[in-house]
């Protein structure tokens, strides 16, 4: 694929969100490599900044970047428009310090981008690929990284009272951003606008640019543009934030309760990746799957890690202790006061996360569907999407989690699907459908 910039000047002007300053915004084209970056043409020198996780400040929800005493505030709205609509080369000149908010959603910085017009450049646009999964936690929030060929996000959002749970997966591609994703508001609760204005935050909001949610009821200047608009949004978010990692990237992401705090913790594990790849000469050789003799009844845990990529702190299956046949087993996964995610999951009160038990499903399903492969073939399980998770109680250090996967379906040896169940004891704990991609581990 091909670098993208503008073919046109454009400019839209604005109240910023949080300053409440009066700004005139424009997009200049710009050349091969030049990426985004941001010029502050009311300042001194006109200095520039470019959005890159090592120059974040400010996570209180917005994203500023800072260099110096040259600062960009609450980039993501308009980052995430770049993104979503594949724009890699521009120029972000400002007269303030902050981006107007508009509506508060992407939708006028998209009608802006489409306005300029994208077009294609003569070099080919740099992407990261993931090849094993990350993580990052923070409090009650998570978000984890797989493998994908594409951009996938799977959000789930939701407040502290459960009220508004929303869950949603999307592929990402312009068509799809443009549609489903840049309409999407930003959104707060009422009970936190008084602090928000104390730490001198939301000078300029109001309800043009934001929903309120009060209670069960939704305070907004419009209906809810889609029945989900808050997980929607959420992801918008995710998809401005991942810019400061400094490279497209394919991977998909599983997000629950996301937030710009830990968007940024994500880009920053991917930034490091990125540049920990770029110095390495060669790639890491991959890892060849065994598959386990047909007659046994059991893996232990060396022969789970002969069929699984995965490695410390990542392994959650500790061994097989059933295989039923062979669309069927049970795996266990003892969860101990040492794992590493405790730390901050909770302190006080130590909680396996939820996404960690959907993990444990798929890589309890994934070692099923490389068992079945001949001695010769080196294959990796991709985890692609996961749909009808339920989780019923919490796990806690020192619970025993029994694994159960069952394979539904395998189409070409190339896509399957297969249910899972976590149990403590005899009593269900989480539970999930999931999908795989199997494909060459040398790919």
């Amino acid at each position: 694929m091909k670098q993208r910039t503008i073919l046109r000047e454009v400019s839209i002007k604005g109240k910023s969100l949080h300053t409440g300053e009066e700004v005139e915004l424009t997009l200049k084209p710009a050349p091969v490599d030049h990426g985004i970056v941001f010029k502050r043409i009311d300042l001194y020198g006109k200095p520039e900044l470019k959005p890159v996780i090592d120059l974040v400040e400010d996570l209180v929800r917005s994203t500023t970047i800072a260099e110096g005493h040259t600062k960009v505030h609450t980039v993501e709205h308009v980052l995430s428009a770049l993104n979503g609509c594949g724009v890699d080369n521009v120029l972000i000149e400002m007269d303030a310090s902050e981006p107007p908010i508009l509506d508060g959603s992407a939708k006028h910085f998209v009608n802006l981008i489409q306005q300029a017009e994208p077009v294609e450049q003569e070099s080919e646009r740099p992407c990261y690929v993931l090849e094993e999964p990350i993580s990052v936690t923070r409090g009650s929030s998570s978000i984890i990284a797989l493998p994908y060929d594409g951009f996938r996000i799977t959000c789930t959002s939701a407040d502290d009272r459960g009220i508004h749970t929303q869950h949603l997966m999307l592929d990402i591609d312009p068509e799809t951003y443009v549609a489903q994703i840049a309409p999407a508001r930003t959104f707060t609760i009422y009970e936190d606008i008084e602090e928000l204005l104390k730490l001198g935050k939301i000078k300029g909001g109001s309800l043009d640019s934001a929903i309120v949610i009060k209670g069960d009821k939704i305070v907004s200047k419009e209906p809810l543009r889609f029945k989900d608009e808050f997980v929607r949004h959420k992801i918008l978010d995710i998809i401005g934030d991942i810019v400061l990692a400094g490279m497209p990237i394919k991977a998909h992401i599983v997000a629950v309760r996301p937030g710009h705090a830990l968007n940024a913790e994500l880009s920053k594990v991917f930034r490091r990746k990125m540049l920990e790849k770029a110095k390495s000469p060669k790639a890491a050789p991959a890892v060849k799957a065994r598959p386990v003799e047909t007659h046994e009844t059991t893996i232990d845990v060396r022969g789970v890690l002969n069929l699984l990529p995965h490695r410390y702190p990542f392994v959650m299956v500790d061994r097989v202790i059933e295989i039923k046949s062979d669309d069927e087993l049970v795996a266990l996964k003892n969860v101990t006061i040492n794992e590493p995610y405790f730390q901050g999951h909770y302190p006080g009160r130590p909680v396996m996360p939820g996404v960690l038990q959907i993990e444990a499903m798929a890589q309890a399903a994934g070692v099923l569907l490389l068992r079945r492969l001949q001695a010769d073939e080196e294959k990796i399980a991709f985890f692609m999407s996961v749909d009808k998770v339920k989780f019923r109680r919490a796990v806690e250090p020192g619970d025993a989690l029994t694994i159960h996967v069952k394979l539904q379906k395998i189409r070409g040896n190339k896509i399957a699907t297969a249910t899972g169940t976590c149990k403590v004891g005899d009593q269900v704990v989480s539970g999930a459908e999931l999908m795989f991609m199997l494909a060459d581990a040398t790919d």
